[in-house]
């Protein structure tokens, strides 16, 4: 009977990691996309959704199936970027990386595996100034803007997972609007310039 029992469990397991496995292949762009925008760069970025899944997975026993997996999960996301912000220092030095370390007076030599700088100039401009608009944002504002305009969320989904009321869901996602129109100014006269 113990066999029987082991082998149930067992199979139950592997059952829910590949289950897990396949929401992470359906949402790891999604899901990279809104750490991205929350962190503002890359490798921030990177580290949230390494940790977003690991904390994920650990309590994948304890998601509730009839409550979307993606809000589920950013609501991971969230509350380990607070975390995030809450340990980093108020204010610090910054080290260049062109500063030598150690006693040997040796430079870090980093290779660049990024696209190539004319990709860069003509991916990067728009982008990088509705990234700056967003940075400009307080945070909770930025969050509920990024979940409403770019993964398309609902105002209740988006309720749920920044924990407030609709009516401040609503609210944020205005006042983010109006602040990074502000922020960004004329479109076109930004194309204009760039042309």
């Amino acid at each position: 009977m113990t066999n029987k029992a082991e082998a149930v469990t067992e199979s139950t397991g592997q059952g829910q990691q590949k289950e897990f496995e396949e929401l992470v292949r359906r949402h790891h762009a999604s899901a990279f996309n809104v750490a991205y925008r929350i962190a503002g760069n890359r490798t921030d970025a990177e580290d949230l959704v390494q940790e977003t899944f690991l904390r994920a997975f650990r309590f994948y026993g304890n998601y509730k199936r009839d409550y979307p997996f993606e809000s589920w999960l950013y609501k991971i996301m969230s509350n380990l970027w607070i975390d995030t912000l809450r340990r980093r220092p108020k204010s610090g030095t910054p080290v260049s990386l062109d500063q030598p370390i150690g006693a040997d007076e040796h430079t870090l030599d980093l290779p660049d595996d990024g696209p190539t700088p004319e990709a860069s100039v003509m991916e990067g401009m728009l982008d990088s100034r509705i990234q700056q608009a967003l940075n400009a944002l307080p945070k909770a504002f930025r969050f509920a803007v990024i979940l409403a305009d770019i993964e398309g969320m609902s105002y209740e989904e988006i309720a749920e997972v920044m924990r407030c009321s609709i009516g401040t869901v609503r609210s944020r996602i205005h006042r983010g609007r109006r602040a990074m129109r502000q922020k960004l100014g004329s479109l076109d006269e930004f194309l204009s310039e760039v042309s």
